[in-house]
C-alpha cells in the first residue's frame, strides 16, 4: 500500500497543479535558450520507422531544406551503432539529392571525447554551413545528454538552433523525435505503467530540447503502441495543453503555429484545454479530453484549433453526424477490450465518426501485472464520444478507407480488475 501512497501522490501533485493554473514545480525544465526571435524553420518529428522508399517523407525533408544540393548533417548520436545509422541515414538523405555529412558524436563511439567534439571548430562549421539536421532513432538520453548535459547547450547544440532560426530543418526519428519538444519521455517503455503513476524526472520524464516550442508535446511511435495512454498523464502532470502523436513511417511538419501530417499514416492531436479530472479518486482519470486524428496530407492551425483536410479528403465525403439526414455507414456498437492496442484508437474514432452510435467504449489492463504489484488490480476505462463540434471526412481515392476527424471527446476512468481475470468453466 505504501507503494500504491508514492504513486497516486505523483499523479496528484501534476493534477492538482494543472486544476489551480500555476506552473508545475517538479515539471522537467526545457534546455535553456536566451530570448530570440521565432525560428524560421522546420522541426520535422517523425514517428519512428521510417522506410527507405517513403518518399513523401524523405523528399520532402530536402525539398524544405533547399532543394538538390542542399547540405545536410546527420547525428547517429542515439543509435547503439552511431557509424551504421549514420551512414544509412546520410545515403537515404542523398538518394533524394542532398549532400550528407555524418558527425560523429555519440557515447557509442568510445574512441569519441564528448567534451571536445561538441566544442571542435571543424565539426561546428559543418554543422553552420548545413540547411538541414538529422538525429536518429536510438535511446533519445543519449541526444540530450551529449547535447545539454544538465540542461546546459554546448556549442554544438547552439550551432543546430542557429540553423533552424535562419530557416533551416531540424528532423529527428523516433528517439530523434522524442527530443523535438520541451519535455520527453526518457526511459518509458510501458504505457500502463505511466498511466499508474509513474512519472519520475530523471528516470520516466526529462528535458527536450524544444524544437517544436514550450507548448506543444510530441510523442512517436504513436498509435502502433497506443501512447496516447501514457501521453494524457504526462500532458496532466507537466501543464500541457496540447500534444501530438505521430504514427510510424509518418511525420509532421511543424512551423510556428502550422502542423502538417505527410507520409504512411497519421498522427493523433490531444487537446486538454477543457478537460476536468477528480482528484478525490487516487487515480488517473480525465474527461472532456478532446481528440481529433489528422491524416496524411492533413494540416492543422494550433492557434486557431482549426483542421484543413486534405484536398482529398475533401474530394471525398464529409461526415457531420450533427447536420439533419445525417446517414453514416456503422451501426454496430464495439466495444474495445484493449484501448491501447495498435491503431485502435485511431480506427475507433473512424468508426465512430461514421456511426449512427453516439459513443463507443473500452478497456485497459495489464493481465500480466504480478500479485505482488499493490495496482495489479487497477485498470482504465474509456468512453469516446461525439460533441457538438464533431466532424469528419472520409475519402476511398487511394484504395482504402481514410478518415480525418475532429472533436471527438475522451474520458478516461480508473476500475478495478478481477484477480484472477477469469476462471475455469465449470458447466452447468
Amino acid at each position: 500500500m505504501a507503494m500504491m501512497s508514492v504513486l497516486r501522490r505523483q499523479f496528484l501533485v501534476g493534477v492538482l497543479a494543472l486544476g489551480s493554473g500555476l506552473a508545475v514545480a517538479q515539471a522537467a525544465p526545457a534546455v535553456a535558450q536566451a530570448v530570440k526571435p521565432p525560428p524560421k524553420g522546420y522541426a520535422v518529428v517523425i514517428g519512428g520507422a521510417l522506410k527507405a522508399d517513403n518518399d513523401d517523407v524523405w523528399g520532402r525533408l530536402v525539398e524544405l531544406s533547399g532543394g538538390k544540393g542542399a547540405r545536410w548533417v546527420v547525428f547517429g548520436t542515439a543509435s547503439e551503432n552511431p557509424d551504421k545509422t549514420g551512414r544509412r541515414l546520410a545515403d537515404l538523405l542523398e538518394r533524394r539529392g542532398a549532400v550528407a555529412e555524418v558527425i560523429p558524436v555519440a557515447p557509442q563511439l568510445r574512441w569519441v571525447d564528448l567534451d571536445k567534439a561538441v566544442r571542435d571548430p571543424a565539426l561546428l562549421e559543418l554543422v553552420n554551413n548545413a540547411t538541414g539536421i538529422f538525429f536518429s532513432g536510438g535511446a533519445q538520453e543519449r541526444i540530450v545528454d551529449t547535447f545539454a548535459p544538465g540542461g546546459r547547450p554546448t556549442p554544438m547544440l547552439d550551432a543546430i538552433w542557429d540553423v533552424y532560426r535562419r530557416g533551416g530543418v531540424v528532423a529527428g526519428t523516433s528517439a530523434g523525435a522524442a527530443i523535438m519538444s520541451s519535455v520527453m519521455f526518457r526511459d518509458a517503455l510501458s504505457v500502463m505503467a505511466v498511466m499508474k503513476g509513474q512519472l519520475r524526472d530523471g528516470k520516466e520524464v526529462d528535458r527536450g530540447l524544444g524544437f517544436v516550442g514550450p507548448n506543444l508535446f510530441v510523442d512517436q511511435h504513436f498509435l502502433k503502441r497506443g501512447r496516447f495512454g501514457r501521453m494524457i498523464p504526462l500532458m496532466l502532470a507537466k501543464g500541457y495543453k496540447m500534444g501530438l502523436g505521430v504514427d510510424e513511417n509518418s511525420a509532421a511538419i511543424v512551423q510556428g503555429d502550422m502542423v502538417e501530417i505527410i507520409g504512411a499514416k497519421g498522427a493523433l492531436l490531444v487537446d486538454l484545454n477543457d478537460v476536468k479530472t477528480d482528484t478525490s479518486t487516487g487515480a488517473l482519470n480525465a474527461s472532456g479530453i478532446r481528440l481529433s486524428y489528422l491524416d496524411r496530407g492533413d494540416r492543422y492551425d494550433l492557434g486557431l484549433h482549426k483542421i484543413q483536410p486534405s484536398a482529398r479528403k475533401l474530394r471525398g465525403s464529409k461526415l457531420d453526424p450533427n447536420a439533419p439526414g445525417y446517414k453514416p455507414d456503422f451501426t454496430n456498437d464495439p466495444y474495445y477490450t484493449d484501448m491501447l492496442g495498435d491503431t485502435i484508437i485511431s480506427n475507433a474514432m473512424g468508426i465512430l465518426i461514421d456511426s449512427s452510435q453516439k459513443e463507443s467504449r473500452g478497456l485497459a489492463f495489464d493481465p500480466k501485472a504480478p500479485a505482488s504489484d499493490p495496482q495489479a488490480d487497477l485498470g482504465f476505462s474509456f468512453r469516446l464520444y461525439k460533441g457538438k463540434d464533431s466532424v469528419g471526412w472520409y475519402s476511398d481515392e487511394l484504395g482504402a478507407d481514410e478518415y480525418t476527424v475532429s472533436n471527438l471527446y475522451l474520458d478516461i476512468s480508473p476500475v478495478r480488475m478481477s484477480r484472477p481475470l477469469f476462471t475455469p468453466w465449470a458447466g452447468r
